[in-house]
């Protein structure tokens, strides 16, 4: 493991320093002391800490290597475990993200709202977080994941639980005792009708941007349970690509 060394102070507020080979300088009085020239912020213990362990290839032992690194390095991706380290929390944030964009949703009018993920990585809770601030007041979400083959519901109240039975059981389970709501009643529609606003709003040919079109909803994203057969009536099968 590398030492930092301070090679020679520079002026009153301008320290140079030196961590394995790579030159890092420190500014008096900054809220962000420490920099290496020419990278890009990348993440504190304290972050790495708490989302580290929810990517899939997680272990206790790279943890206590993390304890280990300076931080500046860390955040600066300073060597290629720190390079190593923050794609995976790149990969982790990027899962939990596009799960949040593109999980097609379902309510039925006892106010159970529910839908299927595919996660790798353990960022459940942070959809479920989601959609629990946008409807958690009014409902229960449950959300169904392909991955580990469980249905994860959060209550109004935020708690959380766990079905190993399939997304409809437990749906249906949760309905019985639950009253029709006259909202809820009246607002059923398909996922489907959903995307096809959302199709809609990144293609206006008027003024076409292909290119734009495309990175809103990237290839990747028609892995995805939400996006699997197409969204448009009419176009079940077709991708953005079909359209272009």
């Amino acid at each position: 493991m590398g030492k930092i060394k301070q090679l020679s102070t520079i002026s009153s507020n301008c320290i140079i320093k030196f961590y394995e080979g790579r030159l890092l300088k420190k500014f008096a009085n900054e809220e962000d002391p420490m920099e290496v020239l020419g990278c890009a912020r990348g993440h504190t213990h304290a972050e790495l800490i708490q989302n580290l362990p929810r990517h899939k290839n997680f272990s206790p032992d790279l943890l206590r290597q993390v304890k280990k690194i300076p931080e500046v390095v860390l955040r600066n991706s300073g060597t290629q475990l720190a390079k190593k380290i923050n794609r995976m929390m790149r990969e982790v944030s990027t899962e939990s993200y596009r799960a949040i964009q593109f999980t097609r949703t379902e309510i039925n009018n006892r106010g159970v709202l529910y839908g299927v993920v595919f996660l790798k990585h353990r960022v459940i809770d942070l959809v479920l977080k989601y959609f629990h601030e946008r409807f958690g007041s009014l409902c229960i979400i449950c959300l169904y994941n392909e991955g580990t083959h469980k249905t994860t519901i959060i209550n109004e109240k935020g708690r959380t639980r766990v079905f190993k039975s399939s997304l409809m059981k437990t749906v249906e389970i949760l309905s019985e005792n639950r009253p029709i709501i006259p909202y809820f009643d009246d607002i059923q529609f398909s996922g489907e009708e959903i995307f096809k606003t959302l199709y809609t709003s990144q293609f206006i040919s008027e003024r076409e941007n292909k290119n734009f079109f495309k990175k809103m909803i990237p290839d990747k994203c028609f892995e995805l349970p939400g996006m699997r057969g197409g969204v448009e009536k009419g176009f079940r099968n077709k991708k953005i690509n079909d359209f272009l």
